[in-house]
């Protein structure tokens, strides 16, 4: 699938484990865009880790239990990456 070039934005600890806010993806799903940032972030090993308990959203709509691999990411979106929060 081509790639679609778009934003991916971390919250919270997700941001504390990537070292950013927030980056440029380019990928055809969310599957897609997520092994990129795993391997942009390999020397980074809290990073995949804090990633397996996050949820998504892609273009503001959650992501749920849906299989990321067919999740489409459109040209110029945005992927918001949300760990857990404490609280409630």
């Amino acid at each position: 699938m081509a790639g679609r070039a778009g934003t991916i934005r971390y919250w919270a600890a997700a941001k504390a484990a990537a070292g950013t806010a927030e980056e440029p993806y380019e990928a055809g799903t969310l599957a897609e865009a997520l092994a990129v940032a795993r391997e942009r972030h390999a020397g980074r090993p809290e990073f995949a880790r804090v990633l397996t308990s996050c949820s998504f959203l892609v273009d503001g709509d959650p992501v749920g239990t849906r299989d990321h691999a067919g999740v489409e990411l459109k040209q110029g979106g945005t992927v918001e990456v949300l760990p857990p929060f404490a609280g409630g």
